[in-house]
């Protein structure tokens, strides 16, 4: 008996509380898909980065054998200001001294990797001033560019979305869900083509060091706004139409940004994504809910002082009580005269 009360009202807590269980495996698996994340990126790059450590240490030994008027320390200087240099998009090699990092083109191009948070790290800003506009321009820039972005893809989701979704529900009269859903999945592949494989394509002939997975690997990262740097478009010391390409570079970024917030909104605008979202979110009495409930207590309240005012009213107003005729029988005057 006690086993079963104890089993319902755990029942009846776990019911109760739908949400915060939801909301704590959704935490727990978020937790658990980031440690998967570490242990596989570390199972598979750790033994590159060992092996390229190997090949380094080689080569410096190989490299102070053959100029033995070379200390050490001052090649580690040396390498250590040549690092720094190249932290900052300035490289040692001669046949990298023609590209400038902060001609207007690549001031462009840096531009619009600040305001929409990809920030390759190839290039940095050197000054002092500098560096306090890129926080002042970035504080202002980043809402800014968030408003654009939400302005154009809520005018883009009624032609691209919406529109032809509600056409199509009511003039063949399919399930307006289906409709969705398949519109979304056509939306997605079209997105995928067009900001994605070909110019993946494009780039792979474009840039002579990348093959089409590297070239791939830059559109996602760049569109997602990852932005790790290690793959960035008009690098190379003899690309033709530097500048050119760098515009054109901006404008994919900035057009692919647009298609892919319109493509999630749309998987976000279905009803299936709707309800599951709702799952791990706190439920709240709503605000009409509310008013409509004070306005029926303060109706049943009122309804009853008005009863019971109407109530006091009537008896003030009555003069006289109704009282019953007494009536008397012979056998209580007999027991009088007695």
């Amino acid at each position: 008996m006690l086993q079963s009360l104890a089993s319902n009202s755990c029942v009846r807590l776990i019911q109760s509380n739908k949400s915060t269980w939801y909301f704590f495996f959704l935490v727990l698996g978020y937790v658990l898909y980031l440690i998967f994340g570490a242990v596989v990126f570390s199972s598979v790059e750790l033994p590159y980065e060992d092996l390229l450590r190997q090949d380094l240490r080689n080569v410096k030994r190989q490299f102070l054998q053959e100029n033995e008027c070379l200390s050490e320390e001052r090649l580690e200087e040396f390498l250590g200001k040549a690092l720094e240099a190249s932290n900052y998009g300035v490289s040692v090699l001669n046949n990298a001294t023609a590209n400038w990092n902060w001609d207007f083109t690549s001031a462009l191009f840096f531009a619009s990797t600040v305001l929409s948070t990809t920030g390759y790290g190839h290039t940095v800003p050197l000054s002092d001033g500098g560096k306090a506009f890129c926080i002042i321009y970035s504080v202002i820039g980043i809402p800014f560019t968030l408003l654009f972005l939400t302005a154009v893809v809520q005018r883009i989701m009624v032609y691209v979305t919406r529109g032809p979704v509600t056409y199509i529900h009511t003039r063949w009269g399919f399930s307006k869900q289906l409709v969705a859903l398949v519109h979304a999945l056509v939306l997605g592949l079209i997105t995928a083509s067009c900001f994605f494989f070909i110019p993946a394509a494009a780039f792979s002939s474009l840039e002579d060091d990348w093959n089409f997975l590297e070239s791939f690997y830059f559109c996602f990262i760049s569109l997602s706004t990852i932005g790790l740097g290690d793959y960035v478009p008009g690098e190379g010391y003899n690309q033709k139409f530097r500048q050119l390409y760098k515009i054109g570079i901006t404008f994919y970024l900035m057009l692919g940004l647009i298609a892919m917030l319109v493509v999630l909104e749309t998987f976000c605008e279905l009803q299936e994504l709707k309800q599951f979202r709702k799952m791990f979110y706190v439920k709240k009495e709503k605000a009409e809910d509310r008013v409509h409930i004070i306005d029926h207590e303060h109706l049943s309240f009122s309804s009853v002082s008005d009863q019971v005012a109407s109530l006091r009213e009537d008896k003030l107003n009555e003069p006289f009580m109704d009282v019953p005729p007494l009536t008397y029988s012979a056998s209580d005057f007999s027991s009088l005269n007695r």
